[in-house]
């Protein structure tokens, strides 16, 4: 479980993010990371958009639950000041925990080399 103040929560920080956050994308998910310029000291914070199309209320809440879980172990190692949006894909239901991990990950890090 995310802490709260590693929880993106508010619409307009969503849209902040997503509209010019950094993009990476794999056949899973789409990553968008963008460093906050009024907090540059603030933990790292996490927002998850997991929409319809990915399947049924019990497999986007299965996918939004692993999300949380690999953002959870992201934060030991992340730097500090960023917003990041993972965006799971209709492809994610059909992912394992592995694939998942991986994508995240290797996005994360692509992110947060563009963005910095």
């Amino acid at each position: 479980m995310l802490a709260s103040a590693n929880r993106i929560v508010r619409g307009d920080d969503y849209r902040n993010v997503v509209r010019r956050g950094r993009k990476s994308a794999t056949a899973h998910v789409v990553v968008s990371v963008v460093r906050r310029s009024a907090d540059l000291t603030g933990p790292s914070r996490f927002g998850f958009i997991v929409a319809k199309t990915v399947g049924n209320a019990v497999t986007r809440n299965l996918i939004r639950r692993q999300l949380k879980a690999i953002a959870h172990g992201i934060l030991a190692d992340s730097p500090v000041g960023y917003d990041v949006v993972v965006r799971a894909l209709p492809a994610a239901s059909q992912a394992g925990w592995p694939t998942l991990l991986e994508d995240v990950v290797r996005s994360y890090a692509r992110g947060v080399e563009k963005a910095a």
